[in-house]
């Protein structure tokens, strides 16, 4: 089943043609990565997604409405957390959630969306009290906190150190293990290699590639091996690695001598995406 449905999505802006035709699905349940260079055309397509911009062409499904045309009921459904966006800095964490939670007609407990978020321990701080990657969590919970069956992801871990970027990923996890579809925008390549179910790759408003990432990673023509022969580091990049494994072991196995350092290694998910963009 099909949370969003996109076909043939076309957006112009004047004589630039930011979105030309193009074709996904996301299944519901799912975590999708939208990847692609500024000016690939993510934000406009997520945005016509959303229902805060029009299309010119093609026919978007979200939800089971185009979005162009939906109303109130429609958008109780869908969260959106924006890459930047301003929080009430006098009132705690708690009271928040359940002041957003008061806009819709079956909000999510907000001790609930707390936990999920992991807030718990600043649930009665006040919001101008919290750090930048606790104030984006709180963000993440002012999207959850109306129960929406879909999510809108954008740039979630901008700006985050380390830490706080893998305790955004285990709230994302947690999110997708409630059933909650995400749609998610990124820069980090290895956030949406953790993340995403599937990804599609942007390019000058057109997809080039889409899969999950072991596809995308494994369906590259070569892959890269590594090893120390007479104190040199060489490297190999071969389409058969069965057979060059084979025959450079056997190689060093008849003379006596064991390849050192030896390591196999396919292209990462940034490695192809670079490819794909050209960037």
């Amino acid at each position: 089943m099909s949370a969003v449905r996109v076909r043939g999505l076309r957006k112009r802006y004047g004589t630039h043609e930011a979105v030309r035709g193009i074709d996904f699905d996301i299944r519901a349940g799912e975590v999708f990565g939208l990847l692609g260079p500024n000016g690939a055309g993510k934000t406009t397509t997520v945005e016509i997604l959303e229902g805060y911009r029009d299309r010119d062409g093609g026919e978007v499904e979200v939800l089971g409405e185009d979005p162009q045309r939906a109303g109130g009921p429609w958008r109780e459904r869908v969260g959106v957390v924006l890459q930047s966006s301003s929080l009430y800095p006098l009132l705690t964490v708690r009271e928040s959630l359940r002041l957003f939670g008061g806009y819709y007609a079956r909000p999510r407990d907000a001790a609930e969306v707390i936990e999920i978020v992991g807030l718990g321990e600043k649930a009665d701080d006040y919001v101008r009290t919290l750090s930048g990657g606790q104030k984006r969590r709180l963000d993440l919970g002012l999207a959850l906190v109306g129960n929406p069956e879909l999510i809108f992801l954008d740039e979630p871990t901008t700006g985050f150190d380390p830490g706080a970027r893998r305790t955004a990923w285990e709230t994302i996890r947690n999110l997708r293990s409630l059933g909650t579809t995400i749609l998610l925008t990124t820069h980090y390549l290895d956030e949406a290699e953790q993340l995403a179910d599937r990804v599609a790759v942007l390019r000058d408003g057109e997809i080039v590639r889409e899969g999950s990432p072991a596809e995308l990673t494994g369906g590259s023509g070569e892959t890269e091996i590594r090893y120390r022969l007479n104190g040199d580091d060489v490297v190999e990049r071969t389409a058969d690695p069965t057979l060059r494994l084979n025959e450079l072991t056997g190689a060093a196995l008849a003379r006596g001598e064991r390849l050192e350092g030896l390591e196999v290694r396919r292209p990462t998910l940034e490695e192809i995406y670079l490819e794909l963009t050209g960037e």
